[in-house]
This record gives C-alpha cells, sequence and structure tokens, in this order.
C-alpha cells in the first residue's frame, strides 16, 4: 500500500473525530488533530507518539524510529480497529504539546 493510500485508510478511519487533519511530509504524512501531532506515515508504517495512552492501547506495540536518528514512536496495531484506534486518539489528546505559536510574517519594505 502507498503512503497515499494509507494516509486516505487512517483517515477514513478517524473520521469521526473532529479536527483531525493530515500533511505531506518528506514522503510521507503527518497526522494531526486539533493542532496536535499524534503520529505519522513513514517507511515503517503508520507511527504514533510514544505517550501513556498510545502505550495503554498497544501495550506490544513495538518501538521503531521514524527515521534514522528520529525518536523512537510506536507502531500503530489498531488501524482496523476503527473504535479503538480513535478511542485511543481522543485519550492521546491531554498528553500531546499544544502546537508552537505561528512566527508573524515580516513585512517587507
Amino acid at each position: 500500500m502507498s503512503a497515499r493510500d494509507l494516509a486516505a485508510y487512517v483517515y477514513d478511519q478517524l473520521g469521526g473525530i473532529p479536527g483531525v487533519r493530515s500533511r505531506p511530509m518528506m514522503g510521507g504524512y503527518v497526522f494531526y488533530c486539533q493542532e496536535r501531532i499524534f503520529g505519522g506515515i513513514y517507511e515503517a508504517g503508520m507511527l504514533i507518539k510514544n505517550v501513556p495512552a498510545a502505550r495503554a492501547a498497544m501495550p506490544d506495540a513495538e518501538e521503531l524510529p521514524p527515521y534514522p536518528g528520529g525518536k523512537p514512536m510506536l507502531e500503530c496495531t489498531l488501524l482496523d480497529d476503527r473504535e479503538a484506534f480513535c478511542l485511543m486518539v481522543e485519550a492521546m489528546l491531554p498528553q500531546l504539546p499544544p502546537p508552537k505559536p505561528k512566527k508573524p510574517k515580516e513585512k517587507r519594505t
């Protein structure tokens, strides 16, 4: 399955959660919920940030780096269980860092 097809599948699985979006980035996709990054699609597949709610929902998930030298994330084992996947993402939200404030654009003179 291509990264684009997998991203469409993940997006469809999370369709019941408001504020979910994805953004193509470096050949993969980064997934956001309420502007907080919770995971992404990388060469290893769908990876989820390693926070307590994700670890509790996927206790046997393997830790994999998203890219060489990257901080290990959890391999998503809930992709095909829509309800469990959605519950996990919603439980993760309070444990994820808030989005960084955007810098104001500099005015050109």
